[in-house]
C-alpha cells in the first residue's frame, strides 16, 4: 500500500501562529461577528431574571414568605406590606426568599390597577403566579431569537471566511511554477484545497458559537452562584467551584494533545484517498487496457482501511473527552447535594444553586470539546498555511515594465537551467537567437532539453544562469500578463476544459464574438468536423477534451491560438502523436497560424521543419549543431542521423 509522503514544503505550525493568522480571514466579517456576539451575551444574560425568580417561587409554593431586596426603595403601597410583614414575622426574616430587585417597579403598576402578587403575609398569590408563568416563555422565546441571531450571523461570517481562504489556496496554487506541480502529488493538493478548509468551516461555525455563547452562559450561571451564596451565607459552597474548575480541564488538556495527533494523522490520510480517486480517474484508459479493476479495488480497500484506523482512534479520544466532564460534574453536584443535606439547607436555596448547574450542564460539555476543535482544526491549519507560506519560483518584479509588442528578436544568452530533483542540468550554457518573422526549430532525443527551452522562453520556469531576453528586455522584468499575451503555445498533450468547444476556442480571450470564433475554426481546419455534430459549437468536449479524437483536438487548441493571436508561437511536437490522414489536416492549420509569426517549434517529425530558418540539434542540454535542413544534413553529423533513423522508420 503506499504510505502517506509529507510535502517538501510541509511544516508544523503553533497554537498561537496559526489561530493568529485566522483572524486575518475572519476580521473582514467583524461587523457579524460582533452581531453574533452581542447575541450570545443577551441570550445568556436573559437567564438572570430566570434565575432571580426561581428562588421566590419555590420558596412561595412552600408557604415561605418573600422579601423585597433593599437595593431598591419601594413605593408607597409596597412599604405598607413591607411594614406589616415586618411585624409579624421578623424572626423569620433570615430564611425570606429575596425578590428581585425589578420586581417591585412591576408590583407597583400592578397595584394602581388593583392587582396585588403577595398577601399581607408575603405569600404568592394568583397574579404572582401569572406573572413568574409568563416571564419564563417570554425568556425561553427571546432566547430563541437571539440564540437563533447568534448562530446565523456568527455561521455566515465563518463560511464567507473559509470560502475566502480557499479561494486564496487556489490562487496561490495557480502561482507555483511547473517545477512545483512537476514534484507535488495533485490528489492530494486537491484536497488540501478542497477539504482541509471544509473541515475548518466546520470548526470555526462550531468555535465561534461556543466562544460565542458558552463562556456567557457559563460566567452568568456561575456569578449568580457566586452571589447567592454570599447573599444566603453559603460561602462553603464555593469551595466546590474553586475544585471543581481545575478538575473540568484535567481530561481536556491529556485528551487534546492525543486528539491533534490522530486529527493530523486522519487529514494525511484523507488526502492519500483523493490522490488515489485522482489518478484512477485520470488512468482509467490504462486500468481498463490492463483489466486492473479488481487490483484498484484491492489498493483502495487499503488505502480506506488506513485511513479509517486513524479516524477511529481520534473519534474514542475525542469520545472520552464528554463522558470524562459529565462524570466530573454529576460528582461535584452529588457532593454539593450531600453537603446541603448535611448542613439542612432549604429546598429554596438548594434549587437556585443546582439550577444554574444544570442549565450551564450542555454548554459546559460543549466547551469542553472545544480543546478537541481545536486541536482539529490545528492540524489543518498547518497544512493550509504551508501552502500559504510556499513562495512562487516566478514572480513579477516590482518594477515590471509593460510591453505589448515584439519588435526585433529573441535571445537566449548563456541560459542554464535545472530541475530541482535533477542530478544534472536539463539547460547548460546555450546561447542562440530568434529573428522577428524567423521559423526556428529544435530537435533532439528524449531528455535532450527540448522542451525545458519552451519552458523557459514562456517563463514556465526561470534560469538559474544566464538570461532570456525579448527585444533587449529580461522577461523576468516584462508584466506577466503582457508576457503570456505575447507567447502562445500549441503543445503535443492537448488538455480541452469539459465545457464546450466554443468556450475552450475562446478560452483566454476576452468580449469575442461567434463570427470570430467560426472564423478562428475554419483556419484550424476544425469547422467541418464541428458543425458534423448536431450540437455544433455547443458540444461538450468532455474532461480533458476526451470525447474528442487526438486530431480534433489538436485543431481545437489550434483555433484557440489564431484567436488569441500571438506575435510569438510556441509549436511542442504538435503533430508527433497523429495517424498521417489526421497529421495532414493539423499540419495544414498550424501553416496557417505559423503565417506572419515569429515560431519556436519543437519537432519530431523532422519532415515538417525542413523550411525553418534555424534548426539547433541538443544532446543533454547542450546545442551539438546549429543550421538550415541542408546545412545540417551535409555536415553528416547527428541531425543527418536522427533523418536518417526516422526514414528509415517510416519506411518500414
Amino acid at each position: 500500500m503506499k504510505k502517506y509522503v509529507k510535502e517538501f514544503f510541509d511544516k508544523d505550525y503553533g497554537f498561537r501562529q496559526s489561530y493568529g493568522r485566522v483572524c486575518k480571514y475572519i476580521n473582514r466579517y467583524k461587523f457579524r461577528i460582533i452581531i453574533g456576539l452581542i447575541c450570545g451575551l443577551l441570550n445568556a444574560a436573559a437567564l438572570v431574571p430566570f434565575y432571580q425568580i426561581l428562588q421566590p417561587a419555590v420558596a412561595t409554593a412552600g408557604g415561605q414568605k418573600v422579601e423585597l431586596t433593599q437595593e431598591v426603595t419601594p413605593t408607597k403601597e409596597v412599604d405598607s406590606i413591607e411594614k406589616k410583614k415586618k411585624n409579624k414575622y421578623e424572626k423569620e426574616l433570615s430564611k425570606a426568599a429575596k425578590l428581585p430587585s425589578w420586581y417591585p417597579k412591576i408590583e407597583a403598576a400592578a397595584a394602581k390597577v388593583g392587582i396585588q402578587f403577595t398577601d399581607e403575609k408575603g405569600h404568592m398569590q394568583g397574579a404572582m403566579l401569572l406573572l413568574v408563568l409568563g416571564v419564563i416563555p417570554l425568556i425561553a422565546v427571546l432566547r430563541l431569537l437571539l440564540g437563533y441571531l447568534n448562530t446565523y450571523y456568527l455561521t455566515w461570517a465563518a463560511t464567507h471566511a473559509v470560502a475566502d481562504l480557499r479561494r486564496e489556496m487556489l490562487e496561490h496554487t495557480q502561482k507555483q511554477s511547473l517545477q512545483f506541480f512537476s514534484r507535488v502529488d495533485m490528489g492530494q493538493i486537491m484536497g488540501r484545497i478542497s477539504a482541509d478548509p471544509q473541515q475548518l468551516q466546520t470548526i470555526m461555525t462550531t468555535i465561534l458559537s461556543e466562544l460565542a455563547l458558552a463562556p456567557f452562559m457559563i460566567l452568568v450561571s456561575v456569578g449568580f452562584i457566586i452571589k447567592f451564596a454570599i447573599d444566603n451565607e453559603m460561602t462553603n459552597a464555593l469551595f466546590l467551584l474553586l475544585v471543581g474548575a481545575p478538575v473540568f480541564l484535567v481530561p481536556i488538556l491529556v485528551l487534546g494533545r492525543k486528539m491533534r495527533k490522530w486529527s493530523k494523522r486522519t487529514l494525511e490520510r484523507s488526502t492519500m484517498i483523493d490522490s488515489r480517486v485522482h489518478e484512477t480517474l485520470t488512468g482509467i484508459r490504462t486500468i481498463k487496457a490492463y483489466h486492473t479493476e479488481d487490483f484498484e479495488d484491492t489498493s483502495f480497500k487499503s488505502v480506506f482501511r488506513y485511513q479509517l484506523k486513524s479516524m477511529m482512534r481520534a473519534l474514542r479520544v475525542g469520545l472520552m473527552v464528554g463522558p470524562t466532564v459529565e462524570t466530573v460534574g454529576l460528582i461535584l453536584v452529588g457532593v454539593f447535594i450531600v453537603w446541603c443535606f448535611i448542613f439542612k439547607i432549604p429546598l429554596s436555596n438548594v434549587v437556585p444553586m443546582v439550577a444554574p448547574l444544570l442549565i450551564i450542564y450542555k454548554p459546559i460539555k460543549e466547551f469542553s470539546k472545544l480543546q478537541v476543535h481545536l486541536q482539529n482544526s490545528l492540524a489543518a491549519l498547518s497544512r493550509i498555511f504551508s501552502l500559504l507560506d510556499l513562495e512562487p519560483e516566478i514572480k513579477e518584479s516590482p518594477d515590471a515594465i509593460k510591453k505589448s509588442t515584439f519588435d526585433e528578436k529573441i535571445l537566449f544568452d548563456n541560459v542554464s537551467f535545472k530541475y530541482q530533483t535533477a542530478a544534472r542540468d536539463a539547460v547548460s550554457q546555450t546561447t542562440f537567437e530568434i529573428k522577428k518573422g524567423s521559423f526556428v526549430a529544435v530537435v533532439g532525443g528524449t531528455g535532450s532539453g527540448k522542451t525545458t527551452l519552451s519552458g523557459l522562453l514562456a517563463r514556465f520556469y526561470d534560469p538559474q544562469k544566464g538570461r532570456v531576453l525579448i527585444d533587449g528586455v529580461d522577461i523576468k522584468d516584462i508584466a506577466i500578463a503582457d508576457l503570456r499575451n505575447l507567447v502562445g503555445a500549441v503543445m503535443q498533450e492537448t488538455v480541452l476544459f469539459n465545457d464546450t468547444i466554443e468556450f475552450n476556442i475562446s478560452y483566454g480571450v476576452q468580449d469575442v464574438t461567434k463570427e470570430k470564433i467560426v472564423s478562428a475554426a475554419k483556419l484550424a481546419n476544425a469547422h467541418d468536423f464541428i458543425m458534423s455534430q448536431g450540437e455544433g459549437y455547443s458540444r461538450l468536449c468532455g474532461e480533458k477534451g476526451f470525447a474528442l479524437s487526438g486530431g480534433e483536438r489538436q485543431r481545437i487548441a489550434i483555433a484557440r491560438a489564431i484567436l488569441k493571436n500571438p506575435p510569438i508561437l510556441i509549436l511542442d511536437e504538435a503533430t508527433s502523436a497523429l495517424d498521417t490522414i489526421t497529421e495532414r489536416l493539423v499540419q495544414d492549420a498550424l501553416t496557417n497560424l505559423m503565417k506572419n509569426r515569429t515560431v519556436f517549434a519543437i519537432a519530431h517529425r523532422l519532415s515538417t521543419i525542413r523550411n525553418a530558418d534555424l534548426i539547433l540539434v541538443m544532446d543533454h542540454g547542450e546545442i551539438i549543431e546549429r543550421g538550415t535542413h541542408d546545412e545540417l544534413y551535409a555536415k553528416n553529423g547527428a541531425y543527418r542521423k536522427l533523418c536518417d533513423m526516422q526514414l528509415n522508420k517510416d519506411e518500414t
